[in-house]
């Protein structure tokens, strides 16, 4: 998995405010100071004086007297994130983001771009464009950070190291090996037992005992241990379930012939594929959208639509892709390509296959399933057909059986 990360601190007063960058005088975020309601954000200099998060006002008041207390308006926090995430959307189909001002991650967004590349260029092309999107509706620039984890991707916005090298748990490990220790998201007591044990770095904790750091640290302990280790099993949680996928891609100029077709379609099927794949979850259908070119005197772009059904959820790129260049070899546009869109819904955990110990496995193009969709295709629905056991035990041998079209049930 690979994760961008974008991290707006201090971002309910910088909205409140309505700025950047944060005022040098002592602000506090959360109502007056004889409300009833606790502190949601506060300057660096309050924070000085020992205003803390979520410390009752009346609190706040008592250790930073001069400081001016800002009434709490939740909407007007929540709007301007919210529809920062609804933009990121765009760049990508999996963001997490939690758009309560009152919740410690409110200001933090994470995104599954792997895939993307095909679409918006390499990594930091993706993070120019994302922090463009994101501009004109947050103030103030984020830290960010690229990696293979959550915690790796936080690290390296934290210190400044905009990406960590694409690979697995070895690669994030090498990467956090010389890091202070203070990075890791522990309390103080906790920090104070490792520094006295002489752990100063992430890389020294990695190289401990995994049973060893569980007797000292317990559970705790052993998500520490796997955080250094690269090992960050905590998924991706989007804010909206991925159910549709979708990409798009203008053609200048249009496309007269099906190879620039394939060329394109190749692209968004690898794209979208791999944004399933990362999840573990495979399409049910696809929609294969082309925008023909206006003829002279249409008011309106021809668009034509071709819909597959695939034979299992599938992340298979190389599949969708033959199934879809079928139907357009069997139906080809009439006219030259402007635009060409392709969509998978019904996504769904995607289909396995049980391993023998001994047997090579046989490649998933084999499947039957498969090679009957693509005959369907060619030959059409209503003459590949195939047979569904009924009742073998019937007496009479026509009614053991029954034909079925060959996208139909499976047997």
């Amino acid at each position: 998995m690979r994760l961008l990360y974008l991290d707006w601190p201090h971002l309910p007063l910088r909205l409140a405010l309505g700025r950047d960058p944060l005022p040098e005088e002592a602000v506090v975020l959360g109502g007056r100071p004889w409300d009833p309601g606790r502190v949601l954000d506060r300057s660096p200099a309050a924070g000085a004086l020992g205003v803390r998060r979520g410390q009752p006002l009346g609190t706040a008041h008592s250790l930073a007297p001069e400081a001016e207390f800002l009434p709490l308006d939740v909407a007007a926090l929540a709007d301007p994130f919210e529809a920062a995430l609804d933009t990121l959307s765009a760049l990508a189909p999996a963001v997490e983001g939690e758009v309560d001002p009152a919740h410690p991650a409110f200001g933090r967004v994470y995104l599954g771009i792997e895939g993307l590349a095909r679409l918006w260029g390499d990594e930091p092309a993706l993070l120019q464009r994302a922090l463009g999107m994101v501009a004109p509706l947050l103030p103030g620039v984020p830290r960010v950070g690229i990696g293979n984890t959550r915690f790796g991707a936080g690290v390296a916005a934290r210190i400044g190291v905009h990406a960590i090298p694409v690979g697995g748990p070895r690669e994030e490990a090498a990467f956090l090996a010389p890091l202070p220790m203070t990075l890791l998201p522990v309390d103080g007591a906790t920090h104070e037992r490792l520094r006295v044990l002489g752990l100063t770095t992430m890389g020294q904790l990695a190289a401990l005992d995994h049973s060893a750091v569980i007797a000292r640290f317990g559970a705790a302990g052993a998500e520490l241990h796997d955080l250094v280790r690269g090992m960050d099993g905590r998924p991706l949680r989007p804010r909206r379930p991925l159910q549709r996928l979708a990409a798009e891609v203008e053609l200048e100029p249009p496309a007269e012939e099906l190879e620039p077709l394939r060329f394109v379609l190749h692209h968004l099927c690898g794209t979208l594929c791999e944004q399933l794949a990362a999840r573990g979850a495979g399409a049910a259908r696809a929609l294969l959208m082309l925008t023909l070119e206006q003829p002279a005197g249409a008011s309106e772009p021809h668009t034509l639509e071709y819909r597959q059904a695939l034979p299992e959820p599938s992340a298979a790129a190389e599949l969708l892709e033959r199934l879809l260049m079928a139907r357009l070899e069997a139906a080809p546009p009439t006219a030259p390509v402007e635009r060409l869109a392709l969509e998978l819904d019904g996504t769904a955990p995607e289909a396995g296959q049980q391993l023998t110990l001994f047997d090579r496995q046989g490649a998933q193009a084999a499947r039957l399933e498969w090679q009957l969709a693509s005959l369907a295709i060619r030959f059409g629905e209503d003459r590949v057909l195939r047979a569904a056991t009924t009742d073998p035990e019937d007496a009479l041998a026509e009614r053991r059986f029954a034909w079925h079209g060959a996208t139909g049930p499976a047997t």
